[in-house]
């Protein structure tokens, strides 16, 4: 089973069961096995930009960040066995601004950027 808990401050619309739905497919096609666990947040420019200066040193919002807590090689051992990948956090109006510059659809935009930030969960990072 994959668990995807998905969070979002009450102004933003979003979609959960099309974000836990991309998710999953998202994770079979990468072939991670169950039980998983991931969390989904979905914030405002104010704490995305707080998260990203904190943990990168970049001040300035940015449209999605990941933190890992295990990694897929070398997992904490829980007595539960469940894989907890880590969180996915997106910024709202950085999303809008690039749905619309993109002519892309909220709803697309949201998972495409989710799943960028599973991507890096499961440990694919960008070329330097």
């Amino acid at each position: 089973m994959v668990n995807v808990l998905v969070t979002s401050e009450s102004r933003y619309p979003i979609n959960r069961s099309a974000i836990k739905k991309a998710v999953v497919d998202f994770l079979a096609q990468k072939k991670v096995k169950d039980p998983v666990e991931i969390s989904i947040a979905i914030v405002g420019k104010r704490k995305i930009r707080g998260l990203n200066k904190k943990y990168r040193k970049i001040d300035a919002p940015t449209d999605v960040l990941s933190f890992g807590l295990e990694s897929r090689d070398n997992f904490i051992d829980y007595k539960d066995d469940v894989l907890r990948l880590g969180d996915v956090i997106v910024c709202w109006p950085v999303a809008v601004d690039e749905a619309a510059e993109e002519e892309v659809l909220m709803d697309d935009k949201i998972n495409e950027l989710v799943l960028h930030g599973v991507t890096h969960l499961l440990g694919e990072h960008h070329e330097e």
